[in-house]
Formats: C-alpha cells, sequence, structure tokens
C-alpha cells in the first residue's frame, strides 16, 4: 500500500512537480486546487508516474473547504500519512501600490491556507500519533525584499507559526514531525500569473531552479528528521547573510531588486492574473525561464548550515588573533 499524500497547490508549479515526485514512489496522492482544467492535467500527470490521483478542487483560503477535503480524502484514499503545503499567490508592486483588497487575499492564501493546511492535517493525524506535515517556504521567510511585501510577510508568518506548533507538538510528546524547506528561486508560472503593478513582467530574482529539484527536495525532506532543510546556495547566502548584514542587504536591495526582479517586457493590458480567479491555459509545472534554470541544487539541514557557517567565521577571528599576536610579539 502507497503512501497518502495530500498536496495543496497542485496544479501547477511546485505543487504539480510534488504530487509527481509522490506518485513516483507509488502514493495516491489528494490534489487539492482550483480550476477543474489544471486539475485534470495534473491528474494526467500523476497516473502516468504511477501513483493514484484524488483531484479536489479547493480555495485553500476558505477553511471550511480545506477541512471538507481533508474528510473526503481519508474517506476515499486512507489514513493521510503526509500533507504538503505548497499553495500561494503573489502581487509584484511596491507596498504602497498594493490594495488592502490584494494584499489580504495574498495573506489568505499564502499564509492563513498553510495554516488551515496544517489544522486540518492534525485534526486526522494527532488521534493516530503518527503523520509528517511539510511546509514549502522561501529564503524571503528570512529576508524581505522589494516589491513582494505581502508575499514575504507570509513567508515570515508561516516560519513563526510553524516554529510555535513544533514546540507545542514536542511538548505533548508527538510522533507527528512538521519540517520546513526554505526555497532560493524557481521557474514555475507564478511570474505568468502573479498580478503585477510594475513596468514590466515579473522575473525570478537571481537564477531560478526547477520545480522538479524542489519536488524532489519536499519527498526527501517528508521522510527526513530534520526540523529545517535549505534548498539551494542562495538561500544558504541569502539566510546567513541577513543574520550576519542585514543593513547591507538593505542597501543592496534597494539598488538590485527592482530591476532584478523584471524583465525586459513591458506589461500590456491582457496580463491576467490568478489572484481571485485560475488562469487556466498557464497552470503547467514550469515557468517560461527555463534556458537559464538549473537542474540541480544541494539540500542541506538548516541547523548543521549555521554551525557550520559560525564555526567557520569563528575559526578566521581565531586565525586573526592568533596572527595579530605573533605579529606583536615579534615588534
Amino acid at each position: 500500500m502507497g503512501q497518502v499524500v495530500v498536496v495543496t497547490g497542485a496544479s501547477g508549479g511546485i505543487g504539480r512537480a510534488s504530487a509527481v515526485a509522490f506518485a513516483r514512489r507509488g502514493a495516491k496522492v489528494a490534489l487539492l486546487a482550483r480550476g477543474e482544467t489544471g486539475l485534470a492535467a495534473a491528474v494526467d500527470d500523476v497516473e502516468r508516474a504511477g501513483g493514484t490521483a484524488l483531484p479536489i478542487e479547493v480555495d485553500v483560503a476558505d477553511h471550511a473547504q480545506v477541512f471538507d477535503a481533508a474528510a473526503r480524502v481519508e474517506n476515499e484514499l486512507g489514513p493521510i500519512d503526509v500533507w504538503v503545503n505548497v499553495a500561494f499567490t503573489s502581487v509584484f508592486a511596491p507596498f504602497d501600490q498594493i490594495k488592502p483588497d490584494e494584499f489580504k487575499r495574498v495573506t489568505d492564501v499564502s499564509y492563513l491556507g498553510f495554516v488551515y493546511g496544517t489544522m486540518a492535517a492534525l485534526e486526522r493525524m494527532k488521534p493516530r500519533d503518527r503523520g509528517v506535515i511539510v511546509q514549502v517556504g522561501s529564503a524571503l521567510a528570512y529576508r524581505g525584499i522589494p516589491l513582494q511585501s505581502a508575499y514575504c510577510g507570509a513567508k515570515h508568518a508561516i516560519r513563526g507559526f510553524t516554529d510555535s506548533l513544533r514546540a507545542e507538538l514536542l511538548h505533548e510528546g508527538s510522533d507527528i514531525r512538521l519540517s520546513i524547506v526554505e526555497l532560493p528561486a524557481v521557474n514555475t508560472p507564478q511570474f505568468d500569473w502573479a498580478r503585477a503593478h510594475i513596468g514590466h513582467a515579473p522575473r525570478p530574482m537571481g537564477r531560478p531552479i526547477e520545480p522538479e529539484v524542489v519536488a524532489d527536495a519536499v519527498f526527501r525532506v517528508a521522510h527526513g528528521r530534520w526540523r529545517e532543510y535549505w534548498l539551494g546556495t542562495p538561500t544558504l547566502l541569502t539566510i546567513l547573510g541577513d543574520a550576519l548584514l542585514p543593513g547591507f542587504l538593505d542597501r543592496y536591495l534597494a539598488r538590485t531588486a527592482f530591476a532584478g526582479q523584471q524583465t525586459e517586457r513591458p506589461i500590456g493590458r491582457e496580463r491576467r492574473d490568478n489572484l481571485d480567479r485560475p488562469v487556466t491555459d498557464l497552470h503547467r509545472t514550469r515557468g517560461s525561464f527555463e534556458q537559464e534554470s538549473r537542474t540541480h541544487a544541494p539540500l542541506v539541514v538548516g541547523e548543521i548550515a549555521r554551525v557550520g557557517a559560525f564555526a567557520g567565521i569563528a575559526a578566521v577571528f581565531l586565525a586573526l588573533g592568533v596572527g595579530v599576536g605573533w605579529l606583536s610579539r615579534r615588534r
């Protein structure tokens, strides 16, 4: 019997790639997303990969829909083993050009969607005292960047509530595992369908990785034991850099992140976005930046990376101190 896995945001991008990654290992995958057309395409991918697919149309910003979906999954597929929270939306714009209802919608989907998914998973997993919840996060949970204030705020919030819940589970002696994987830029359709109040079409900051790389990491995290994982060198550098030099990053991003997140193609009036409704024809796994995307990225444990980095810094300062002392004695 394969695992029963729930993936939110499963009709495109990271969610769709993650569903396929579990399907390749024989999982029964519940696909939660808006839009019948995108879900149908994701079902085909999962079944071709050897898995069983259960598509459920859900807006994760509606907690009742999420809880009803969890009940349906267990009725039709069996007890949920793994729940992966992926679904998100975003608005590319300076903060003062984002409307209150737009900011709220991003928060409802990209933050509260994770909260509701986690609640629904725990309601099912706690009586059995087993299960795994994976939060698909971002390096932007540590370092906010211009033009993505709503999204960055949501990712910061996910990390905060996940840390709080993890401590509660430890206090209870629970065997339910809760992990988060922080990502770099990823070549997903979000740059084609996110709402944007900027002059040119959005693009990833730096060189992105492909969704399949993330999907492989999500599978490994779901079967790992650590609390937090960092995917890709840019993620490691962003998180550690913000811990050491946040003011420098403020100024660096002020200079580079506005142009760095925009292509040379002006945004036309015909651009559609998925903030309030699905963009059917854009539901696919990869985005528009395949030519520059990486197909490999290291996955590191956050705690080990922190210890290693700060041990290295301490070693440098120790060596400098020894060198200065030696020079002083020579004089």
